[in-house]
């Protein structure tokens, strides 16, 4: 099993990044072009738990994928959680929480994530996967800061 965890301060309010976070329409704005991502259904209403979101997705040049994730736990302003139920991971759970601070809101994203084909899986984790999540949540911090401002501590 391995993870990611990420934290980003933006300046504005919790509401507003639930907002922004809870229609699945904006995924598409926040990961990297490089990625080809499309939502083919499930985008149509705010998130809620139980919703089925079906993408699109090509993480590398030559190979596309389908990809459908539920949304598990969501409570307004506070948290949500996606886990996959078809896709390139053998498990993906992504935890994303939101915290009021002062000037802004800290938002934390938590994902556990296991590869498929065992010891050859783990292999590719260093050389191919590791760093395109890194790719990923790096680029989804700079449209971040770029949509909503820099934060000022």
């Amino acid at each position: 099993m391995f993870s990611v965890n990420t934290r980003q301060k933006l300046p504005i309010s919790v509401e507003e990044a639930w907002a922004f976070f809870s229609d699945p329409k904006n995924l598409n704005r926040i990961t990297p072009d490089t990625m080809h991502f499309k939502t083919l259904s499930g985008d149509e209403q705010k998130m809620f738990p139980g919703q089925i979101i079906h993408y699109r997705i090509s993480p590398f040049k030559g190979i596309t994928m389908e990809w459908v994730t539920e949304i598990t736990h969501a409570k307004e302003n506070e948290f949500f959680v996606d886990e996959q139920r078809f896709g390139p991971y053998k498990f993906w759970h992504h935890k994303h929480f939101f915290k009021a601070i002062e000037g802004g809101v800290e938002m934390e994203d938590i994902v556990h994530y296991k590869l498929p084909f065992g010891f050859i899986g783990k292999l590719f984790h260093p050389m191919i996967v590791k760093p395109k999540l890194n790719e990923i949540f790096n680029y989804r911090r700079q449209k971040l800061t770029e949509l909503f401002g820099e934060f000022k501590s």
